[in-house]
């Protein structure tokens, strides 16, 4: 009998590949319907990721979102499943064990079936506790791998992973393949594995269409006998996002699989629904070029939803390299020439760093790496001059066992700026928080909600929750957003904020300190050198010292404030943004030397 095939619809991660933003509660609602009436989908993404906090960030609350949203489906008999970190669960750092644990019990409580637990470095010390807590809350755990490219990361590696997580517990295994640079033969071979060691446990593949190797990925893993598939639909299937519905169902129907019949005319709801929210808010925040697929995303390996940061870092970083390059002789490079350039200095980095999969955040402390070595090198400098605080702590595994080992200049680096590595545990560096934030909401007057859900997202989301409470995330939103009709008129563009004229150009001061490094804006926001100076003046003045990891400024985000943290200790010889500027995430915002 021939074997059948279900569909996942990652309706969340569809969003999360192209923009900013997730559709609003009635939005998923609407929707929902007609996702069930396709009758193709066993289950659906519904919530995970950066889900909770976009919701915060309009001025949502995510726990009533995720109630409802999941509501619909699971009476119709759909599986909803979730997306979370591991050790970061749902946010971009590290997360005390005790609200790890309440993730999964408010999870479970508001609808969602499976856990889909990813460790960004494949270390399944990160993911041991979320395969213990989601198995104790009730719901299935799956494991994911983060799927790359590289020497080290072998069938044999990936099983070896595998093993250790199906003994403690997990009952599916995802294949996450972030980047889409996953070789079909080599996916096929590990699942093969898989369900030859572990008959018993269900086998996903997610893979993003990026440099276009998912359609056949998809075909090899189903032949190897993989049980679930994720799919998109359009208008946000293809590009940089996942291969639709429709192809991979009639590319599987064809090879002779059972899948479920698709009702096109809910596909067509689906379709103008999705295009529906684009039009109403979504789209001011889609980068038009996430709809393109790209070969040049196979040798570096990085995501393709970075390609759009990646491009706003380089024209930030085009004139300084071009001034330094001129300093020192050498011909000036096109923007073309320096995403070549940076592609291939991250094909450099990548094993010197040993081998961290290129998911966020991994993907950005690699690729940031990679660019600050093309300044280095345009002046003259050598490699790994300047890297940053995080990176540092991916190198000296305060995150995770890298899968690689790491260059002996890296290490002797290390030595030289006397850092240690770290050996234990990362999740042992934590300590439990909920009494903390319990005490928090008693104080604030705060209900801890339905089944502790409110209190869940205090602990994780602090910043954003507060905003959410008071109402300023609400006003910020729609601020933005009032803006950005107004900038693009009737038709959605692209829009990226008006930057202030700097007090000195990037170009003059890095021609005139060749050697000077570059200090860079960590998120968009506003430029805030000292929160008691209202004038556009420029601050702080050149010559003040400044240390590394210590902030030496911040940044207004629209979910709170971020550190400016210098890489280096020495003093300031020119700033290039001014008091009060907007600036966008990667701008060079001063030089110090």
């Amino acid at each position: 009998m021939a074997k059948e095939i279900k569909f996942s619809l990652v309706y969340r991660d569809m969003w999360q590949s192209s923009g900013k933003y997730v559709p609003r509660v009635d939005q998923l609602e609407r929707v929902a319907p007609a996702i069930v009436s396709m009758g193709c989908f066993d289950r659906v993404e519904t919530n995970g990721g950066a889900f909770e906090q976009v919701n915060l960030l309009f001025g949502e609350n995510p726990n009533v979102a995720v109630r409802r949203w999941t509501a619909p489906l699971r009476k119709a008999g759909l599986q909803t499943h979730m997306l979370e970190r591991g050790l970061n669960a749902l946010r971009m750092n590290p997360v005390p064990a005790d609200v790890r644990e309440l993730m999964f019990r408010v999870k479970k409580a508001q609808g969602t079936d499976i856990a889909r637990s990813f460790c960004g470095l494949n270390d399944p010390r990160n993911l041991r506790l979320s395969v213990e807590y989601a198995r104790k809350a009730g719901m299935i755990s799956q494991a994911a791998l983060s799927v790359t490219h590289s020497p080290v990361h072998t069938v044999e590696h990936y099983l070896g992973v595998v093993d250790q997580l199906v003994d403690w517990g997990a009952d599916e295994i995802c294949l996450k393949d972030m980047a889409g640079v996953g070789r079909p033969t080599a996916l096929a071979e590990l699942t093969a594995g898989i369900k030859r060691r572990h008959p018993q446990v269900k086998v996903q593949y997610h893979g993003h269409c990026g440099p276009g190797f998912s359609p056949a990925s998809m075909l090899e893993v189903a032949r190897a006998g993989a049980d679930y598939l994720d799919v998109a639909v359009e208008p946000l299937s293809w590009g940089k996002v996942h291969p639709d519905v429709i192809t991979v169902r009639e590319m599987l129907r064809a090879d002779g699989f059972l899948v479920k019949d698709l009702n096109m005319d809910a596909y067509m709801e689906v379709r103008r629904l999705t295009q529906e929210f684009i039009d109403d808010f979504l789209g001011y925040w889609i980068n038009p070029a996430n709809a393109r697929m790209s070969s040049l995303l196979v040798g570096c390996g990085l995501p393709g939803g970075m390609m759009g940061s990646m491009m706003a870092d380089l024209k930030g970083f085009q004139a300084a390299i071009n001034a330094s390059e001129r300093a020192n002789g050498k011909p000036e490079s096109s923007l073309d020439s320096l995403m070549v350039q940076l592609f291939r200095e991250v094909e450099y980095v990548w094993p010197r760093l040993g081998y961290p999969p290129l998911v966020t955040p991994f993907s950005q402390y690699v690729k940031n790496t990679a660019l600050m070595n093309l300044l280095a090198l345009a002046g003259g400098k050598e490699r790994f001059s300047t890297i940053d605080k995080d990176t540092w702590g991916m190198i000296l595994g305060r995150m995770g066992r890298l899968p690689g080992p790491l260059a002996p200049e890296i290490v002797a680096l290390a030595k030289e700026k006397g850092y240690e590595f770290y050996e234990g545990d990362p999740q042992d560096e934590y300590p439990d928080e909920l009494p903390r934030f319990r005490a928090m909401m008693k104080e604030e007057g705060w209900d801890c909600g339905q089944d502790d859900e409110e209190l869940f997202e205090l602990a994780m989301h602090e910043r954003q929750y507060r905003d959410y409470r008071s109402g300023v995330a609400k006003e910020r939103f729609n601020k933005e957003l009032e803006e950005l009709r107004a900038k693009a008129g009737a038709p959605i563009t692209v829009t990226r904020p008006v930057v202030e004229m700097p007090a000195f150009s990037v170009e003059e001061v890095a021609a005139r300190y060749p050697h000077a490094v570059p200090v860079q804006a960590p998120v968009r926001g506003i430029l805030r050198w000292e929160y008691d100076v209202d004038d556009a003046s420029s601050a702080p003045v050149t010559g003040t010292p400044v240390r590394a990891g210590a902030a030496m400024g911040y940044v207004d985000a629209y979910y709170g404030r971020e550190e400016i943290l210098p890489a280096i200790d020495g003093r300031i010889v020119a700033v290039t943004a001014k008091q009060g500027a907007a600036v966008v995430k990667g701008q060079i915002v001063a030089f110090i030397q």
